[in-house]
């Protein structure tokens, strides 16, 4: 008797009773549901939850995995900044892979370790199935933040965003907030230092230096962000390529856009991410860029102003520096908290992109702001679509008085 009969005869033995949802998730997870429906409209298809879930997952594997090698170039090239110099030559070696695995799969493991344990707990409080939301959730996370975050800060943001962004709301499908940006938000605004400066993106890389150095103290040894050094009006010291291939410092995920841009095509392809929110996000930003740019151009702020900097970034340049690119593929376009309507999904994507860059220059001690922008325009995703109704039905209206006059 083979594995998938064993756990029919072992749900037999849990219906009704309390850890039932437990199992269930478990049998789900290796097998399809035993069941059909009875009554009802019927749609056939090959989608449903959990593949979607499973798409973006692939999706994401590759920023992952690329993530590992640059979380060890960026160690090795913090110790040894003639490393830099061929990034291509240093950067795909066991050594880098190694260092990577070594500080991102802890926080892999945290991250759905803890967060399925809360959903664990909370469908068996109520007595409903374990939904698959957080696989998605469990695989952004640990993307979107410093390699250096302290696990057990980690595990505390887990449990706050899931409930709080999440259960609190109903569970998968019914949360009005990203629980993955829920996350990120408690992080940065509970524990400021560790998510932002100049030595969190890279790991340990201040002080296996200093032990090399018989304890001096190296001052040139920094992972400072490219978007950092722009809002101190510092020179970058990457290139455009460095920017677009991910040869840089930055948050595991957000680095390659390479990779991102593949990603996006990927999900608009299986039609699990709306062409819609990416493109209009990327507009957005573009346009509050030239804004900007114009600005500078105009000769309204002088060189000395703490906005000059990251004014005076090539418009087109923001879409390769820090985490827009990122958010508008695999935030901006989660289906339950986005807008829902086609033209709503423009006027979204539009303001998540223009409020970004805004936030962006305007706040230097932390020069990124997608991740509240997508945030800010969650809450307002159901008021745009509201109106975009009532739109529509207006004009339906208007036709039919037409019709009938």
């Amino acid at each position: 008797m083979g594995l998938k009969e064993n756990l029919h005869k072992l749900k037999k033995k849990y219906e009704g009773k309390k850890m039932a949802p437990a199992f269930n998730a478990l049998h789900t997870f290796l097998y399809l549901p035993n069941e059909t429906t009875h009554s009802g409209a019927h749609i056939r298809a090959a989608d449903d939850l959990k593949r979607t879930m499973n798409t973006v997952i692939l999706a994401l594997v590759p920023c992952l995995l690329f993530g590992m090698f640059n979380a060890g170039y960026q160690h090795y090239a913090a110790i040894d900044q003639s490393l830099r110099a061929a990034p291509w030559a240093n950067f795909f070696t066991m050594d880098n892979f190694l260092m990577g695995c070594f500080t991102i799969l802890p926080l892999v493991i945290v991250s759905y370790g803890v967060g399925l344990a809360v959903e664990f707990l909370f469908a068996v409080i109520k007595g409903h199935e374990v939904e698959e939301g957080y696989l998605v959730t469990g695989m952004l996370v640990p993307l979107i933040v410093p390699v250096d975050i302290p696990l057990w800060m980690l595990t505390v943001a887990i449990i706050f965003g899931v409930v709080i962004g999440k259960e609190v709301f109903g569970g998968t499908g019914m949360n009005i907030l990203n629980p993955a940006l829920t996350i990120r938000a408690f992080l940065f605004f509970a524990y400021p230092t560790w998510m932002s400066g100049d030595k969190v993106w890279v790991h340990g890389a201040v002080e296996r230096s200093k032990e090399i150095a018989g304890g001096a103290n190296l001052d040139a040894i920094s992972g400072e962000t490219i978007l950092g050094s722009y809002a101190q009006n510092q020179e970058v010291m990457y290139s455009l390529q460095d920017m677009f291939f991910g040869f840089i410092p930055g948050s595991v995920g957000e680095t390659s856009k390479l990779l991102i841009i593949i990603g996006a095509l990927f999900l608009i392809f299986t039609k699990v991410g709306s062409w819609r929110i990416i493109l209009s996000t990327l507009v957005g930003a573009l346009v509050m860029g030239l804004v900007f740019n114009g600005v500078i151009s105009a000769g309204w702020i002088e060189e000395s102003s703490k906005f000059y900097g990251l004014m005076n970034v090539p418009f087109w340049q923001h879409l390769i520096i820090g985490s827009i690119l990122f958010g508008a593929v695999y935030m901006a376009t989660d289906p339950v908290s986005a807008s829902q309507t086609n033209k709503g999904k423009w006027i979204y994507g539009f303001l998540i992109g223009f409020i970004s860059i805004m936030i962006r220059v305007f706040n230097p001690a932390y020069p990124e702001g997608v991740f509240l922008a997508i945030l800010l325009m969650n809450v307002f995703a159901p008021t745009i679509d509201h109106y975009v109704l009532q739109g529509n039905i207006k004009r339906r209206q208007k036709r039919l008085k037409v019709k009938t006059a």
